[in-house]
């Protein structure tokens, strides 16, 4: 099997119940009935945490009574005085902050002489970010993946162009753009697992040590959801960066490197960005062997602020041209959604499917930060080779998410993959009949400059001994390169 504890994840436990939750009209849902449920305790960590953010937004633009997540926490405070309700949230940059019109402020006040234990949390390098984005009610339910609660994070899985319940309650009322995550949710030990990360962060955060939650009562497993999967081995991976005493930790990036590596027939992969030298270069490892499974990736058109538009998507350029280079038996597929109209999609889901036996969702992206220098953590769900419904499970939640994409049927997506032999050749024939919401991904042709952001890795450091140096990185990546035996010491 590919899950190591130690080395790939940090524990494997069961998932009694697992569910995927596709766009955040499910998951604000979701976790608005688990939390409805909690009896002791409620636990979150965010990177971005904004208690205005809508759990069901409304087309008139009321949001009605604690629909508002804050509102809605304290609410349940004052419902059952015996709950513990506790949020760390990264202690961010004022520059990043500003980006989310000051959320740290607003919780802050929307909390002051409450029963909600709001902390910030700077335990980190400088330079560096919380990025954990993690639910876990009572211990014995958890919700782990890509969204943050923030008011442009509300999307539907349609994507309607024009939604006034994705309207900006600001002056100019104008409009977030469309916006894909991916969350799971997860009952058992899994959850418990989930709950013993939060505790040690909160140790590290505020010095308080937290009594181990009892479970106590039926699991407050949220209402709406039915499981994909039931009785399943689930992973917790983690990144944290080198601080103080501790260690870094990088079982995320080594997960996706053995992954990648033990995929033979497909390798599906939803992410932000794709930066990073060494899945690039491991990418790359499996479409020049003749043998290797086919690659189908889904990402953005361009990153949504500058900054990364001029960093991030600079370094996909790179790692798209090398990827195209190597794919010399027609395997690759690169592909960026749009809405209705066209207009583009913003994908923040960190998603990855591996043939049909492991099926993995977290906050990590693809680039060097989160793999040796943000906290990260993701959840994977291994199945095992003779069990036919898990793998036809994880088949299903791949077809779902491309049938999503083309706004077409899973049964259509199933017959035109069965026929085209391959996932990407069944997109490719779907397309052909007019589910266009699929567009290839262009790489950006770079000029001098942007050839030189693109080899020191601007903005993006592997970790704290390059976090100010990027001059640094490539003989740092150099060295990772051929420490991972990819097979090549080429710095993508």
């Amino acid at each position: 099997m590919l899950l190591e504890a130690e080395r790939n994840c940090w524990r494997i436990d069961q998932a009694d119940r697992a569910a995927i939750l596709i766009d955040d009209a499910a998951y604000f849902a979701a976790a608005k009935s688990a939390l409805s449920k909690a009896r002791s305790t409620i636990h979150m960590l965010n990177w971005a945490f904004d208690p205005e953010t809508e759990l069901f937004p409304r087309h008139d633009g009321d949001p009605g009574a604690e629909s508002e997540l804050g509102a809605f926490l304290i609410h349940l405070t004052q419902q059952r005085p015996e709950l513990a309700v506790r949020i760390l949230c990264w202690k961010s940059a004022i520059l990043v902050s500003a980006t989310q019109d000051f959320f740290p402020h607003r919780a802050k006040r929307c909390f002051k002489d409450t029963a909600v234990q709001f902390h910030l949390d700077a335990t980190v390098p400088f330079g560096a970010c919380h990025h954990q984005k993690v639910i876990v009610v009572d211990g014995q339910v958890a919700f782990a993946g890509s969204s943050d609660f923030c008011p442009d994070r509300w999307d539907t899985s349609k994507h309607l162009d024009g939604d006034t319940r994705r309207r900006h309650s600001g002056l100019g009322r104008e409009f977030y753009e469309s916006r894909h995550e991916v969350m799971a949710v997860v009952e058992g030990t899994a959850a418990r697992s989930l709950e013993d990360l939060f505790e040690r962060r909160w140790k590290r955060a505020t010095g308080e040590t937290l009594t181990a939650t009892q479970a106590q009562g039926p699991a407050p497993w949220p209402d709406p959801v039915k499981p994909d999967l039931q009785g399943v081995k689930t992973a917790l991976s983690r990144t944290e960066p080198t601080w103080n005493n501790q260690r870094a930790v990088c079982e995320v990036e080594a997960l996706h490197l053995a992954s990648i590596a033990s995929a033979t027939r497909c390798i599906y992969i939803e992410n932000q960005y794709l930066t990073s030298p060494l899945v690039g270069a491991a990418l790359a490892a499996r479409l020049r062997d003749p043998r290797g499974p086919e690659v189908v990736l889904v990402s953005n058109q361009h990153s949504p602020s500058w900054f990364d538009q001029l960093t991030m998507d600079r370094r996909r350029s790179v790692i798209m041209r090398r990827l195209h280079a190597a794919d010399q038996h027609g395997r690759l597929t690169a592909y960026t959604p749009v809405t209705a109209s066209g207009a583009p999609i913003l994908v923040h889901a960190k998603l990855a499917i591996m043939d049909d036996t492991l099926l993995r969702v977290g906050s990590a992206n693809l680039n060097n930060r989160s793999g040796g220098f943000d906290t990260e953590c993701d959840l994977s769900f291994e199945i095992a080779p003779d069990d036919k419904k898990g793998r036809d499970a994880v088949s299903r939640c791949r077809n779902q998410l491309i049938a999503y994409w083309l706004a077409c049927s899973v049964a259509e997506v199933a017959s035109a993959v069965g026929r085209a032999g391959g996932v990407g050749a069944g997109i490719e024939e779907l397309r052909s009949q007019g589910y266009s919401r699929l567009l290839p991904l262009v790489s950006t042709p770079l000029g001098p400059i942007g050839a030189r952001i693109a080899s020191w890795h601007l903005g993006d450091p592997l970790g704290v001994g390059d976090s100010w140096r990027p001059w640094r990185r490539p003989a740092t990546l150099a060295a990772k390169l051929s420490s991972a035996d990819l097979g090549t010491t080429e710095v993508l």
